[in-house]
């Protein structure tokens, strides 16, 4: 009898371990906080989008609490890293936007080596026109400037590399709204698809 429970113990034992194994690029499986019910992570991005018509190159990211390894809830923001020239200027202007908001992100088989997730950045802004870095000031002279609304979905294919590093793709749709006429550009100018890369690292 004794030797009944014994092996009863190790049987379940074992189920329950490979129930909280984490697939990973390194390891065909690999030992995770399966048991943690919040975690969090981190996610640095480089987007690829356009403005205008022009190509539009955003870098940023967003985090926040992982909840039952599904839903996470936190905040993200990106801003224009490239140079775009207003049209029917001759004294370099450019624009310049950037956008923060709340996320939320859904994640479908945490666990799994490949995965997907989905989700939302809802939040605001601001698109400004200017001219290049005054030495004498330390600062870019600001010609026109308008706050903005911005709702962005997203959805990622991501591969564990280990159980704390993830490797992300995905594509966005930037849509932006309430830019004012005095910035010289629409909506629908400022809105457009993207394709992302990046890195996940946390605990997941």
């Amino acid at each position: 009898m004794k030797t009944f429970i014994i092996a009863c113990a190790i049987l379940l034992g074992a189920q329950f371990a490979k129930a909280q194994q984490i697939e990973t690029l390194s390891f065909k499986s690999k030992n995770g906080s399966g048991s943690t019910k919040v975690g969090a992570y981190g996610t640095a991005l480089g987007k690829l989008s356009y403005i205008d018509g022009k190509l539009a190159v955003f870098t940023g990211g967003y985090g926040g609490v992982l909840l039952n390894k599904k839903i996470l809830l936190g905040a993200g923001a990106y801003s224009l890293a490239n140079n775009i020239y207003v049209p029917g200027y001759d004294d370099n202007r450019k624009y310049n936007l950037w956008y923060t908001g709340g996320v939320f992100e859904y994640v479908h088989n945490s666990d799994k080596l490949f995965h997907w997730s989905a989700g939302t950045l809802i939040g605001g802004g601001g698109i400004s026109t200017r001219t290049g870095y005054d030495d004498h000031d330390r600062r870019d002279d600001v010609h026109a400037r308008s706050s903005v609304f911005v709702a962005e979905p997203f959805v990622n294919v991501e591969m564990n590399i280990t159980s704390y590093l993830r490797i992300v793709a995905g594509g966005t749709y930037r849509g932006v709204f309430g830019a004012g006429s005095n910035v010289g550009i629409t909506n629908e100018k400022l809105s457009a698809p993207g394709f992302h890369l990046g890195v996940k690292a946390g605990l997941f």
